[in-house]
């Protein structure tokens, strides 16, 4: 008996494939759970039009995820953070950090599509990958600064002149 995988079977086969399976298997396990149903003519039928219309969405997708990558390489972030000495930061900016100033940005990206290894710790310009797609992925450039914090500002250089004396 062959069936039509609804959903992917580990050690049988991939969703929408059809495979050979015995009668008992499909009657109490398959069936059942609705993970297949029998590949006749018009299930077959209805699996090719449904293939059709998933390979047509997906591309869809993509052309829709590489438009956003597009736009997403323009774009350049700045925090702006407390740091110490040598520029290294008090904290760090986490992927959950990129993925706040981004939905600022007008960009709803979800922070585990945000490809960043460890958080960054230090001053400086990075970038940045962000998983759009499967096969579409966006570089946004991130730029750390130095906080500026009024009255701890660069001590201004004192002049030493001296006052002018009246004649």
């Amino acid at each position: 008996m062959e069936v039509i995988l609804f959903e992917s079977v580990p050690n049988l086969g991939l969703q929408g494939s059809i495979v050979p399976v015995k009668a008992g298997y499909y009657r109490n396990f398959l069936g059942p759970r609705g993970l297949a149903v029998e590949a006749t003519r018009a299930n077959v039928k209805r699996l090719q039009d449904k293939m059709k219309q998933l390979e047509k969405q997906a591309q869809e997708e993509q052309k829709a995820a590489r438009s956003e990558a597009q736009k997403l390489e323009e774009v350049a972030l700045t925090f702006q953070l407390k740091a110490g000495q040598e520029d290294k930061l008090f904290g760090s900016v986490t992927n959950q950090m990129i993925a706040e100033k981004l939905a600022e940005a007008g960009y709803e990206i979800d922070r585990h599509r945000i490809s960043l290894p460890e958080p960054i710790r230090r001053l400086g310009v990075f970038t940045v990958d962000i998983r759009l797609h499967h096969e579409v992925w966006a570089s946004v450039k991130v730029l750390v600064e130095k906080e500026e914090t009024p009255g701890q500002s660069e001590p201004a250089q004192e002049e030493t002149t001296e006052p002018e004396k009246a004649e």
